[in-house]
């Protein structure tokens, strides 16, 4: 049976996420990332025109690998000069009834007791419409900045310190107020039945939080749990916790094997092997005809700008590729960055032919899968890598904003719609029903982070 593809729009609160050079196109608007009304109308856009959600980057340092200082990421606007996502969250959600929002959040840098009240009020204000997408952060200029430590935390023990901040937002969203401990009674001057608010009382390796969540239950409790990732560490996370997977890698083969294997561990937690869905990053060009498409695809293509894909790169791998040369051959490093980044020139075929120009010298390269044509034309092309991927859906990059957006809402949805891959407009539901259906806005009972609720939360 047909299911509905889940379509984000992918951003970032900055003027360039991954669309280099384009913010100096005639058409882009995304030097408005300040002003309130640029986000509420791209939330609006995104509502009416059939996306389920908008998935909001975040990064915490600066883009300072490349050359060996932040000039260049300065210069060309490189995810640099970047805002906190959450902040415009609530007044998207006062101009939407439907539409969900995925905000990037840190574990690195993050009190829990204090982003757990956060997505809570989110989850309050957005009638259940927040999703957070689960990151351990990659830029030694964060862990400066931040932490005032030289470098980075090792990676795999980033994931260490995620999963045990990930238990305290359990046992605070999941089991610290019992489900009818609000009686808001008037008549006895007794809102919340005390007895029923319970203390979490946890002292592990990496955080120690005795209290009590500070937010009564939200329509979600806990909100829908993305993770981006695919290193070994990243597979395990995601087994354990994720919902939705923000899964990336140019081969869909090596994509299908990397779900394969965060399926096959999911079930050793106990979970469903459907209990995850999986996301990637693609680009569109679309218009009315394939020929129109391909023209603007070719329009667009004059405006990137290869030094500033090469900043990003340089970022996410660790590695200064500056003095490297953009017509040799790649090789691979390991750093304590992204270690899926990369992933392509593991191959030591696809190493003897894939260059820094290859990968982020044009539309498409490492963020992401390129489609230009036609609605018709792209939706063939979508569901056909959907099947060679095993992906469940698309994490949908702009190249100019709103104009990508409003292109793929007018070209393609209706398309994608006609063959049963879109959603119809959405109900009052949350953002955990319109992606998995069902009747409960809550974690499903095979999740292990319902194992912190009330009547399981483990004695300390």
């Amino acid at each position: 049976m047909t299911e509905p593809f889940v379509l984000a729009g992918f951003t970032m609160s900055t003027v360039s996420h991954g669309n280099f050079g384009m913010w100096r196109h005639p058409q882009d608007q995304t030097s408005r990332y300040t002003d309130l009304r640029y986000w509420v109308e791209l939330a609006q856009l995104l509502e009416a025109g059939g996306f389920d959600l908008l998935f909001i980057a975040d990064a915490v340092g600066q883009l300072d690998v490349f050359g060996g200082s932040a000039q260049a990421a300065l210069t060309g606007a490189v995810q640099t000069p970047v805002t906190d996502p959450l902040l415009a969250v609530s007044a998207m959600a006062a101009a939407t009834e439907h539409l969900g929002f995925g905000i990037t959040v840190s574990t690195t840098y993050e009190s829990p007791y204090l982003l757990a009240r956060k997505f809570s009020t989110l989850d309050h204000l957005t009638g259940g419409r927040i999703g957070w997408n689960i990151v351990t952060s990659l830029l030694d200029s964060a862990a400066r900045n931040i932490i005032g430590r030289d470098r980075q935390i090792p990676h795999d023990e980033r994931y260490a310190m995620a999963q045990e901040f990930l238990e305290v937002t359990y046992k605070l969203w999941e089991g610290s107020w019992e489900p009818d401990a609000i009686l808001r009674d008037r008549d006895r001057g007794v809102y919340t039945d005390a007895d029923k608010v319970h203390p979490i009382g946890h002292h592990g390796r990496y955080f120690s939080v005795p209290g009590a969540h500070l937010v009564e239950p939200s329509p979600q409790r806990t909100p829908v749990l993305f993770q981006a990732g695919t290193s070994s560490a990243g597979r395990e996370f995601a087994a354990r916790n994720a919902e939705l997977v923000f899964a990336s890698d140019p081969r869909p083969e090596v994509l299908r094997a990397n779900i394969a294997d965060i399926r096959r561990r999911a079930v050793q937690y106990g979970r469903r092997p459907d209990a995850i869905k999986f996301l990637t990053s693609v680009e569109i060009v679309t218009d009315s005809t394939d020929a129109a498409a391909r023209a603007k695809a070719d329009e667009l293509a004059r405006y990137h700008d290869l030094e500033a894909g090469l900043v990003l790169l340089s970022a996410l791998s660790g590695v200064d590729w500056s003095g490297y040369g953009v017509d040799r051959p790649i090789e691979q490093f390991d750093t304590d960055a992204s270690r899926s980044i990369l992933a392509a020139v593991a191959d030591p075929d696809a190493r003897q032919r894939l260059t820094l120009r290859d990968y982020a010298g044009g539309l498409g390269g490492f963020g992401g899968a390129l489609f230009v044509g036609s609605g018709r034309t792209v939706a063939d092309d979508l569901e056909s890598y959907a099947e060679r991927a095993g992906v469940d859906g698309f994490n949908i990059s702009y190249h100019i904003t709103p104009g990508s957006f409003v292109d793929v809402a007018e070209h393609l949805i209706p398309e994608l719609r006609r063959r049963g891959r879109a959603r119809e407009a959405g109900s009052s539901e949350t953002l955990r029903q319109r992606i998995f259906g069902g009747a409960s806005a809550l974690l499903p009972d095979d999740h292990p982070g319902t194992a912190f609720r009330h009547q399981r939360i483990p004695s300390i």
